[in-house]
């Protein structure tokens, strides 16, 4: 057989591709480095996971109670029955019609304005217990919900949640409560009853009623988005509900208000901003409806459909799975050299169409990694055996060609004039991008096809950032405005109670105790209690993450596509509070573990456990846990810290090298074990960023890696991602970056919000000569008794010409 030529082997040592090498030689490596990441053992199964804007309704509702709130469930009902049997009959409340549904919600409204504040708890439990359905009175979860609907859709009809940030408002304002927390040594759930009550119902009508239902009456629509708009608008103490919830996390973490149910503030605060603003899918409506205004084409492709039809790749091979696949290729009988001439007739099909090679491959070989061992189709009939038909049923089929469409940014094109003038020409001219004099006209037509990439790309962001159009009263807007003053102690909040609740975290004396809506007043006495009290504590810290990531990334997105400095004032922050090593530190754990960690009990979770008869539980069901493949909100967080590390990183150089210097690349490749699209491809987008820092080693021991970022992330025309030639790669200043775009920020934020002017730059300037001449200005002392020196000194003395000055 011949050997393969130079070139090509110097491709292949060398561990990744070089644009040096021939075209052909190139699609080639690549397509057989993508053979190379798929053909090993699959150690799990492809998690059948959906990422959404939220989890089923069910699970949400349940996610608001800790298991050891159950009793109160009872407490409320008993609360509601004895209201309801004063005013009304023997009847049940699902035997009434709605006029006797509105007179009882009006009389518990009013009742809310008792000053006492035993009654006005008693009267909140039974509103909560109209929110949570009348379940006593329900024979079935499906008849809860329809019931929770219902009533909720009353209670907000009557008014009820404006009167519930009234009392919200008196709770946080309540010193006595929090001074007695504060020196509490140890804070339970009954130091938080009367907050958690309030936020309870609040929660649970934010959740129902941005629920959409095809059922509901044509009213309830209406009411729906009159709520919506309250909600986000400055209408609760001139400021957005939001904005109150942010005071209560900063409160939480200062230590003046410890006792703070903080998962529940937490968990309403999300659902705010999600109902307010929008989930993904009305980000993207918002983005199409941006582009139709300015002017430009629509999206290539829309971003969560294009991740929802990948399919997840087998994870990087570890040591052992490395050293049996060595002792396999050992005991071959057959060694391949591939011929170039069948390499080359191989690559005449299109490199970009993914015709793959796996299908006919023989079964033994689907445990080699070994690119060496590789053989292509043309070579399979001289030294292997026929292919072992699969049945329909296990055939795979793939997409065609590469999933997004390439992206070029300004400077690219740049970079590539220059490179080209200075070749063969033998001048530059800057940043100018027009002027092709000179060059081939193969030069000519790739400027033009950069151009028509990049035409889409940046016009929406120059329009974007130049604040030249009038401001939108938005409901991100809106939040921006309220959150702005505060945004950097908001940030430093969320990120030490993330830290807190994350399980890498080891409980130190200084850090903040977040477990104050779990723990009871009286302590476990049985191993069950402990077990039981242990799901509940990692649940619950596990439900704290996944609204803090949720949080954070609905935050960014908006702010980007509301303003770029909005996105990029929140984004500086969260680097500045170390939110970058901190989710590093968050993935360096066991991260299939804490993915299909089981803490829940399906038996005690809302709606559930109020209309069965509850099992009796043992120490033998706690541990064995759900049958799920996976924790739904677990993998939801991963996939969110992900993504917002992503959008801190993306093209800023100073914090791409924070990734190297963190040596996040190890604990990323772990992550990659998880075999779901959505977070492999974040994780491969991450990787991507650092590769050409990391060094040739790196690259060539990871060819598995490397190939799985050529095939799932969007490429960049001229984009040198896998080397190290680009100049970004050199060492610049960064600290300056970061100074310039801080700069670049205080002078959005002063220019647009601050009404003071304060900043002399930004005040108004007269030209008028006559409105200058008159103004009254008051000359010091000094310069009075110098006048007349001055007048010598400045005026006469100088020649000047009265006409061309006024002129």
């Amino acid at each position: 057989m011949k050997k393969l030529s130079k070139e090509s082997k110097q491709t292949e040592s060398g561990g990744f591709i070089t644009f040096t090498t021939p075209t052909t030689q190139v699609h080639s490596v690549l397509n057989r480095t993508q053979c190379y990441y798929s053909s090993g053992q699959s150690e799990s199964p492809d998690l059948e996971f959906e990422y959404s804007d939220t989890d089923k309704w069910a699970a949400e509702l349940s996610e608001l109670y800790s298991y050891t709130e159950g009793p109160e469930f009872a407490l409320n009902r008993k609360c509601f029955e004895e209201e309801f049997r004063v005013h009304v009959s023997d009847k049940k409340w699902t035997e009434l019609d709605e006029a006797q549904h509105r007179a009882h919600a009006m009389r518990l409204l009013d009742s809310l304005e008792v000053t006492a504040r035993e009654k006005r708890l008693k009267v909140a439990r039974a509103i909560l217990y109209m929110a949570q359905g009348t379940f006593a009175e329900c024979s079935s979860e499906v008849e809860v919900q329809h019931w929770m609907r219902y009533n909720i859709f009353l209670l907000l009809d009557v008014g009820t949640f404006s009167a519930l940030v009234e009392l919200l408002n008196m709770e946080i304002d309540n010193s006595a409560a929090c001074s007695s927390a504060v020196r509490k040594p140890a804070i339970s759930l009954a130091d938080s009853t009367d907050l958690r009550v309030l936020l309870n119902i609040m929660y649970m009508m934010v959740e129902t009623i941005q629920q959409d239902d095809p059922a509901d009456k044509p009213e309830w629509k209406i009411i729906k988005e009159t709520f919506r708009t309250e909600l986000g608008s400055p209408l609760f103490n001139n400021e957005p509900i939001s904005v109150m919830l942010f005071g209560m996390v900063t409160k939480f973490c200062s230590g003046h208000a410890p006792h703070f149910p903080m998962k529940k503030v937490l968990l309403l605060l999300w659902k705010s901003i999600l109902f307010t603003l929008g989930g993904f899918e009305q980000l993207q409506s918002i983005k199409v409806r941006k582009r139709e205004e300015l002017g430009l084409p629509p999206l290539p492709e829309d971003s969560i459909r294009v991740i929802r039809s990948m399919r997840a790749a087998s994870p990087p091979a570890s040591a052992s799975d490395l050293i049996e696949q060595q002792q396999k290729r050992a005991r071959r009988e057959h060694k391949a050299l591939i011929k170039q001439d069948n390499l080359d007739a191989f690559n005449e099909k299109d490199p970009y169409k993914a015709d793959d090679s796996r299908e006919d491959e023989d079964d033994n070989d689907d445990n080699d990694n070994s690119i060496e061992a590789e053989t292509f189709p043309l070579e399979r009939d001289e030294v292997m055996p026929p292919p072992i038909p699969h049945p329909p049923s296990e055939r795979v089929s793939f997409p065609k060609g590469l999933p997004w469409a390439p992206k070029v940014r300004e400077k690219d094109i740049e970079n590539f004039l220059e490179s080209s003038r200075s070749k063969f020409i033998g001048y530059t001219l800057g940043s100018d991008t027009d002027t092709v004099v000179g060059l081939p006209r193969p030069i000519h037509e790739s400027i033009k096809t950069l151009k028509q990439v990049l035409q889409h790309f940046a016009l929406y962001f120059i329009r974007d950032i130049e604040g030249e159009e009038e401001v939108e009263t938005c409901a991100t807007e809106l939040l921006y405005q309220g959150i702005l003053p505060s945004l950097p102690q908001y940030m430093i909040a969320l990120l030490k109670i993330l830290l807190a609740a994350a399980p890498t975290s080891k409980a130190k004396t200084d850090s903040i105790n977040i477990l104050a809506d779990v723990l009871p007043e009286e302590m476990p006495t049985t191993v069950l209690q402990s077990m039981k009290l242990g799901v509940d504590v990692n649940r619950h810290k596990e439900i704290i993450v996944k609204a803090i990531s949720a949080i954070l990334l609905l935050l960014l997105k908006h702010f980007k596509l509301n303003h770029i400095y909005q996105f990029e004032y929140m984004a500086q922050h969260l680097v500045f509070a170390n939110c970058i090593p901190l989710i590093l530190k968050f993935f360096n754990q066991n991260i299939m573990s804490y993915i299909t960690a089981k803490n829940s009990i399906s038996v005690l979770d809302f709606p559930y456990c109020v209309v069965h008869e509850l099992p009796e539980l043992t120490a033998e069901s706690l541990e064995a846990g759900d049958n799920n493949q996976f924790c739904w909100r677990n993998l939801f967080s991963c996939i969110n810290l992900l993504r917002i590390l992503n959008k801190l990183t993306k093209w800023k150089h100073s914090r791409t090298m924070m990734l190297v210097v963190f040596k996040s690349a190890p604990i990323l490749k772990r992550a990659l074990k998880v075999k779901q699209a959505m977070m492999q491809l974040y994780v491969l987008k991450l990787l991507k960023v650092q590769t050409k820092y990391l060094g040739r080693q790196w690259r060539k021991s990871n060819m598995k890696t490397m190939s799985a970022i050529y095939q799932k992330v969007r490429h960049r025309l001229n984009d040198d991602w896998a080397y190290g030639n680009d100049l970004d790669a050199r060492p610049w200043d960064f600290q300056a970056e970061e100074c310039a775009l801080r700069a670049n920020i205080e002078r959005f934020n002063s220019r647009r919000y601050d009404k003071s002017h304060s900043n002399p730059d930004f005040l108004p300037v007269d030209n008028c000569l006559q409105s200058v001449l008159g103004q009254r200005v008051d000359l010091p002392e000094d310069f009075q008794m110098n006048y007349d020196l001055w007048l010598e000194r400045e005026v006469f003395s100088k020649p000047i010409s009265w006409e061309e000055l006024l002129q």
